[in-house]
């Protein structure tokens, strides 16, 4: 036969109760111990009895107060997280609404710069405006000025650049005629027809100079005899 249910409400027979107690007392230390040990978690029980008397049971790892601490201690940042989140929104609130009042300030601003929106401007507002307007033309024009010595500086460097491209093509185009001038009268037939010196029949002209020089002495000879 199954075990029956028991109806949960207090027990009046103190010796029932007491004995009960003790039952689940030890079971509720039991399934803490699995608890800890299955799922590596970290449990601490706390448990008085009708007179007052503590059991405890904490991990093997960690104490009971340390556990109390962690746990006041995540209890004091949640509450402290709500209060923060609560002034960060705040903030945020207020930071929307004056980025909204700068936006339509600027807006204002940037009509009156074309000239819109001018009609109920003072004098003194006028003035400052006309100020802000000169300013802002003498940047203007301070610009555009520096935009055109670039534009000629730019100028001037592509045209040396291209100087010295042309300069490199002309220097190429003449060498290249002279090569094909040298080409063309080396093929010209009066160039081919010419003799070719064969190295034996070819007199070295010391060698003439001295024949001549004997010759010479040899006919002085005969002519004092």
């Amino acid at each position: 036969m199954g075990r029956g249910k028991i109806e949960i409400k207090k027990i009046e027979n103190t010796t029932n109760r007491n004995v009960t107690f003790c039952k689940r007392r030890n079971g509720l230390m039991k399934k803490a111990f699995e608890l800890s040990v299955l799922c590596d978690a970290e449990v601490a029980v706390i448990v008085f009895n009708n007179r007052g008397k503590l059991y405890e049971y904490s991990s093997k790892e960690c104490s009971l107060h340390k556990t109390i601490q962690r746990y006041r201690k995540t209890t004091i940042d949640s509450s402290d997280r709500g209060a923060i989140t609560e002034v960060n929104t705040r903030n945020w609130e207020e930071e929307v609404a004056k980025l909204r009042q700068d936006i339509e300030l600027l807006d204002i601003t940037n009509k009156n710069l074309v000239g819109e929106r001018i009609e109920n401007m003072n004098q003194k507002q006028l003035k400052n405006l006309e100020h802000k307007i000169d300013k802002a033309f003498s940047k203007v024009r301070k610009r555009k000025e520096e935009v055109m010595c670039e534009k000629i500086a730019l100028g001037r460097r592509n045209e040396d650049m291209l100087k010295q491209e042309n300069d490199e093509i002309r220097s190429w185009i003449m060498e290249r005629e002279c090569y094909q001038r040298t080409n063309m009268l080396l093929s010209q037939p009066e160039y081919n027809a010419l003799p070719a010196y064969a190295s034996q029949n070819f007199v070295h002209g010391n060698l003439i100079t001295t024949a001549n020089h004997f010759a010479r002495q040899e006919q002085t000879t005969l002519q004092l005899g």
